[in-house]
């Protein structure tokens, strides 16, 4: 696996988290959010996109090829 800068790992890991957070509540009619957990998330959302914005333009677009171009199950 390719080693990535510490801002573009996070950035990774919240987009993951939030991704499956978005499936439960797409799909989980017992799932009850209040809103300081939201904005929150929001939050949380919003320094991910920071500091993976901030991070230099090379690693940014390694990142992206590896999405792109990994291998899947």
């Amino acid at each position: 696996m390719m080693s990535f800068p510490d801002s573009i790992r996070r950035f990774g890991g919240v987009f993951a988290d939030m991704q499956q957070k978005r499936h439960r509540a797409d799909y989980d009619p017992y799932l009850r959010l209040t809103k300081s957990e939201v904005l929150q998330d929001i939050a949380e959302c919003e320094r991910a996109i920071l500091r993976f914005s901030a991070a230099p333009i090379q690693d940014r677009r390694r990142f992206i090829l590896y999405l792109v171009l990994r291998s899947r199950p």
